[in-house]
């Protein structure tokens, strides 16, 4: 059976999990700062404050409310995942705490996990292995003392990933999976569905330290994406129909891993776009599609589940981003990998500042961190409008670049002084 998009291959097993994984993130936004400036406020708090009560008002709480329903209507069968960083539950404890509480009402019902990943949404596994291990560590605390949770899977910033990568979380013994990108180069023939080990995991696989799930983007971004594009053949899209392409994986894998931006339901796809009516006959319909099979499941019980198949080697880095799915977006041009280069050689000289009595040096250098601000001097694709520039408070790259280095120029000189 094989539909129109060629989405189905086989149906000899007679059940597919779905693993819904949202992703909510805010980075604290840059105010406008000129080389003339010497005071050490950095961020837009009126910019933050908008964008989170509109994010919250069109996304977070309908979204976070129907997830709540959609739980008890299907008396817990209904099973999702978090990954929030902290530049994201700061905003909300500063000015969505309903939000955070509707959250911690998701964690209580047994029916939401949430990963662990780097604290400030930044790419330190890239550049600074001590200071990914320390916002590692102070997600995870903030995930249990949040939420009573202990986080046993991990998600990198913008699914970064490598076999060094890995090797990085295997090494924590903090974790037991790892989510990340399903990249067609990497996989060959082989389905997204399964469960993959990192390179260097023994020739026993069911004893690998780390089980990774790789997102199913073709489905994934069909949600997120393409959902309410009139221009796309499979438009209008509805429940049912997905849940058939979801079903049709079985026979070639276990999992459909469906990892997407939160902001998705309400932000990037409107309300008027019929993205919640989507959202809320979904579960049941994958429920009907294969009655008594089909299920929905957390990424933990995915990785405590399901054993390795196979390895996924990634020798350099890949993330989700754009087709050609590597660092590009965020380290592809001089601007961005000068700005990297400048921000990272500051962190022994912040991290010393901060031991001498700069008690909020270290914190405005992290928010520095986050991958955001790199991602505002993307060029590419810019002329066209696309993505990059929906994302960006900036007029061009080249003034998030200038922006950008004339904040790391006044923290440089708190270092010195």
């Amino acid at each position: 059976m094989v539909s129109p998009t060629g989405r189905c291959r086989y149906l000899f097993l007679p059940m597919t999990s779905v693993c819904f994984y949202f992703q909510i993130h805010q980075p604290f936004r840059l105010r406008r700062y000129s080389v003339f400036r010497s005071d050490p406020f950095y961020f837009d708090s009126e910019s933050n404050r908008s964008i989170m009560e509109k994010v919250a008002e069109k996304c977070y709480r309908p979204m976070t409310t129907k997830l709540l329903d959609l739980i008890k209507r299907h008396d817990g069968r209904f099973k999702i995942s978090f990954s929030v960083t902290g530049t994201a539950i700061e905003q909300m404890q500063a000015w969505a705490p309903d939000v955070l509480d509707l959250l911690q009402q998701c964690a209580a019902s047994g029916c939401a996990d949430f990963l662990a990943e780097t604290s400030h949404h930044s790419l330190c596994a890239v550049y600074a292995p001590s200071e990914f291990q320390q916002q590692v560590d102070r997600h995870v605390s903030l995930m249990r003392d949040l939420f009573d949770i202990e986080p046993i899977v991990f998600r990198n910033t913008e699914l970064i990933y490598s076999d060094r990568i890995a090797s990085m979380v295997a090494e924590s013994d903090q974790f037991k999976g790892m989510v990340c990108e399903g990249v067609d180069r990497l996989l060959g023939d082989r389905s997204p569905a399964w469960v993959y080990a990192p390179t260097g995991s023994g020739d026993y696989l069911p004893a690998a330290p780390l089980r990774l799930l790789l997102k199913n983007y073709r489905l994934s971004d069909d949600i997120a994406f393409r959902f309410s594009d009139k221009n796309w053949s499979e438009w209008p899209l509805d429940a049912s129909r997905f849940a058939g392409w979801v079903d049709c994986i079985n026979g070639d894998g276990h999992l459909c891993n469906l990892f997407m931006d939160y902001e998705t339901f309400g932000e990037h796809q409107w309300a008027d776009s019929g993205i919640f009516e989507f959202m809320d006959a979904l579960p049941g319909k994958v429920f009907d599609t294969n009655p008594g099979q089909n299920d929905f499941i957390t990424v933990r019980e995915a990785v405590s589940k399901f054993d390795p198949v196979g390895v996924y080697k990634a020798p350099d880095p890949i993330s989700w981003a754009d087709s050609e799915r590597d660092l590009s977006a965020w380290i592809g041009n001089a601007m961005q990998e000068n700005a990297a280069a400048e921000l990272y050689r500051l962190e022994g000289p912040v991290k010393k500042a901060s031991e001498s009595g700069d008690d909020w040096i270290l914190e405005d250098w992290r928010k520095l961190t986050t991958s955001d601000h790199l991602y505002y001097m993307c060029t590419k694709y810019w002329a066209d409008g696309d993505v990059h520039k929906y994302f960006s408070p900036y007029d061009s790259p080249y003034d998030a670049y200038i922006n950008f280095m004339n904040v790391l120029d006044n923290i440089r000189v708190r270092c010195e002084s």
